[in-house]
């Protein structure tokens, strides 16, 4: 076994996270946020608001997320210029900036947010039928044995938040997060987000826009929301509540269309209109329905009582039912997005005791998430990309160990600033793309 001798340089010119530099491009270059933030709150002093919300937007892109970790970038030089920083708070400064200014930075956040995607012209993949994906969901995030804000409990039974998020595309660009206590209903205040991210959206693309949502949302409010508009489109999954098992398989089996995919399984599917009134004004909602019926489970063993089972999804797409149904099965591919944010960027216990900095916080991370997506896009996906598995996208914390946690020597030579990597440096191809697109 070859013995190594331990040393520790006198420079402070070496770096262990390069990446932080195709951050701080995309937050200067790309975004409104510092002249935003200036021109809204004005100077504080030599720490200025920028400094505060860009420094912890760097921790983020490093998967971090407590307040603390900031001490160990004071003395980083690299940090702060990666960043493009006057200086890089304390903890104590960040913590009480961020808590005297929650609300006023989160709006500044979330537009800067939108801005990264318009400017970057980011791509953004639609569906087979021409619409672009508007997945919007509610998920948990455990914050148990705290006495947090907001915290309170959720439908996964435990005490946490239940924030509400929207994603964009099939790469999953987020729109917004709404930090919610746990113990808020799904569709209690869901209509102002709904019109809110629906007009991000637009900001972002013309093409036609399918809405995708899941049984929480089910309510006529929800779908009068979203009528009237040529443009948009939507699938929301009807919750049955104290639907009528027996007739809804008398009628579906009568009159839909019956498959028997397997010996003790069939399925009908049906297509229903419904008329509903809402303030005074008459609307006709379609639904899919599918029943099945089941004599025999999946693994041979024969019923002594069928089971029967009846879902449904209200749309307004004139396809087949089949269509329909898979259309609304991607929707499931948002899971996987919250947990990019509760496992990749360290946010499933928030850092704050309040409730509005931790909102603060849900918006930065919104950013971070965006920022990191945009970079696996550009980097990760071709011939270039370090990871070789082909995929349409890249998981957030893949871009944060193949391109931001990239060793690398920061130099000085006349005014300018050269970093140097290994001669081994699997990144470095796609780290030199991702550098190009972003000074184009």
């Amino acid at each position: 076994m070859q013995k190594f001798i331990l040393e520790q340089s006198d420079s402070d010119i070496f770096t262990a996270h390069s990446g932080l530099a195709l951050v701080g491009r995309c937050v200067n270059q790309y975004t409104n946020l510092a002249a935003t933030l200036a021109r809204s709150h004005g100077s504080a002093g030599i720490i200025s608001d920028f400094d505060v919300l860009a420094s912890y937007l760097g921790l983020l892109c490093l998967g971090k997320s407590d307040f603390d970790a900031i001490t160990g970038r004071r003395n980083d030089d690299f940090f702060k210029r990666a960043l493009g920083l006057q200086a890089v708070p304390s903890s104590e400064t960040m913590r009480q900036r961020m808590n005297g200014k929650a609300e006023h930075f989160r709006a500044a956040v979330n537009r800067a947010s939108i801005e990264l995607l318009k400017n970057t012209k980011a791509k953004i993949n639609g569906l087979a039928t021409g619409h672009l994906p508007l997945d919007i969901d509610v998920f948990t995030m455990d914050n148990s044995d705290t006495k947090k804000e907001g915290v309170s409990w959720t439908y996964q039974n435990y005490d946490g938040y239940a924030p509400v998020a929207c994603y964009l595309g099939q790469e999953g660009w987020c729109l917004e997060i709404e930090l919610r206590p746990g113990c808020q209903h799904s569709q209690n205040e869901f209509i102002p987000f709904l019109q809110r991210v629906i007009s991000k959206a637009r900001k972002l693309t013309k093409k036609k826009i399918l809405v995708r949502l899941d049984s929480a949302h089910d309510a006529l409010d929800t779908r009068v929301a979203m009528s009237g508009d040529r443009t948009l489109s939507y699938i929301v999954k009807w919750n049955p509540r104290k639907a009528d098992v027996k007739h809804w398989h008398a009628k579906a089996f009568a009159e839909g269309k019956v498959s028997k995919p397997r010996d003790g399984k069939k399925i009908a599917l049906l297509t229903v209109q419904e008329r509903q009134e809402h303030d005074g004004k008459g609307y006709t909602f379609s639904r899919v329905t599918r029943v099945t019926e089941r004599t025999i489970n999946k693994t041979g063993q024969f019923l002594l009582i069928p089971e029967i089972e009846i879902e449904g999804w209200w749309t307004n797409l004139v396809l087949p039912e089949e269509q329909i149904i898979q259309l609304y099965k991607d929707h499931g591919t948002s899971e996987q997005f919250h947990s990019e944010f509760k496992t990749d960027l360290d946010l499933e216990r928030l850092p704050s005791g309040k409730f509005a900095t931790n909102s603060l916080v849900m918006a930065l991370a919104t950013l971070a998430y965006n920022i990191l997506r945009l970079i696996g896009q550009v980097g990760m996906l071709g011939e270039e990309s370090p990871v070789r598995h082909p995929a349409k996208r890249r998981r957030i914390r893949t871009v944060m160990q193949e391109l931001i946690y990239l060793a690398s020597r920061m130099i000085r030579t006349g005014r300018r600033l050269k970093l140097k990597f290994g001669r081994i440096c699997d990144g470095f191809a796609a780290f030199h793309l991702v550098h190009d697109f972003l000074l184009t």
